[in-house]
């Protein structure tokens, strides 16, 4: 009979934080705040920011998100997280569906230029880590989170390079919690970097 092996204090401090900065920068949080962001940035009203703002978060957040919080709860998936490799296929087909959905109604509403190319880039991004995560585990956290300051800094000059440490917090949270490898993060990282790239061009 085995006997459970507990860890030393400090190694639980340390993957709470891991846990905290792996929830708080969640590829399902970064997009509900970045068309907010990006929106709010493009108008200017703040009302008509937020109106699109949020009319963005419903197909890239909410929807997306809903479904795979409603297979966690079915027991088709794991964990929000979706830390099964086999498991993405399904919630990145309706992730994938909702974001294409929400770019044509953008387009047809005549939403700012910077706001349909932010989400065109999100579509990209959630395909290109999708159709390698059907070959290969990458970090989608580490992907959207260095996508995100990359955007961050070409929308609001070099002032926004401070939130590269947080980029680096969120990589080490999830080799920390064993989640990836680190050529996991750092591949994923580069992925969100080069497609927010595009976001520089179109904008």
């Amino acid at each position: 009979m085995s006997v459970p092996v507990e860890l030393p204090a400090q190694r639980v401090a340390v993957h709470r934080i891991a846990r905290a900065l792996t929830e708080m920068f969640a590829p399902a949080v970064l997009a509900a705040v970045m068309p907010v962001v990006i929106a709010l940035h493009a108008t200017d009203s703040v009302a008509a920011g937020a109106g699109w703002g949020l009319l963005v978060v419903v197909f890239t957040a909410v929807i997306p998100y809903g479904v795979i919080w409603l297979g966690v709860r079915r027991g088709q998936l794991t964990d929000h997280h979706i830390g099964v490799r086999s498991q993405r296929r399904k919630p990145l087909m309706f992730g994938l569906a909702s974001v294409l959905v929400g770019l044509a109604v953008l387009v047809l509403a005549g939403a700012p230029r910077e706001l349909v190319v932010m989400t065109l880039v999100m579509l990209l991004l959630l395909l290109v880590v999708g159709a390698i995560n059907l070959v290969w585990k990458v970090s989608a956290h580490a992907a959207v989170a260095a996508g995100s300051a990359a955007v961050l800094v070409m929308v609001f000059g070099p002032a926004l390079l401070l939130v590269v440490p947080v980029v680096v917090a969120v990589g080490w949270s999830r080799v920390e919690l064993r989640d990836h490898t680190a050529v996991q993060v750092v591949v994923g990282a580069v992925v969100g970097v080069v497609l927010a790239g595009l976001f520089g061009v179109l904008r």
